[in-house]
């Protein structure tokens, strides 16, 4: 099992700034893939930055150039600079990691969600 513990979020105007921070904790597993997913009031949760271990960074369309995601490996930590923030990210966002855990013959794959934090943006 992954735990991932969120903070930030908040209430800002737009064109401001929020700084969302999500920790994986668990034992022996190895993370592939940290990021971030948001959902507005009556839509779908929809992807808005995930980085792989590998070292590869996605970005909605939406967000690029105004978020930047980066990882601290040693705290198992993803971060999300969200700038020039608009009335339209307001939304649950979720933290997600992609995780590996069992023996090398058999390896599982899995997926964890955290509890989501509230980002609200007013114009």
């Amino acid at each position: 099992q992954l735990y991932l513990e969120e903070s930030g979020g908040g209430m800002v105007q737009a064109g401001g700034s929020l700084r969302l921070s999500c920790t994986a904790s668990g034992r022996r597993v190895s993370i592939d893939a940290m990021g971030w997913y948001r959902q507005a009031p009556g839509n779908h949760r929809e992807l808005v930055a995930t980085s792989t271990t590998g070292g590869s960074t996605n970005y909605a369309d939406s967000v690029r150039g105004r978020f930047t995601l980066s990882r601290d490996y040693a705290k198992n930590t993803v971060y999300l600079q969200m700038g020039s923030l608009k009335p339209e990210d307001t939304g649950v966002y979720y933290c997600n990691a992609v995780f590996s855990y069992g023996p090398v013959e058999n390896v599982q794959s899995r997926s964890s969600w955290g509890q989501g934090t509230q980002v609200t943006v007013s114009s």
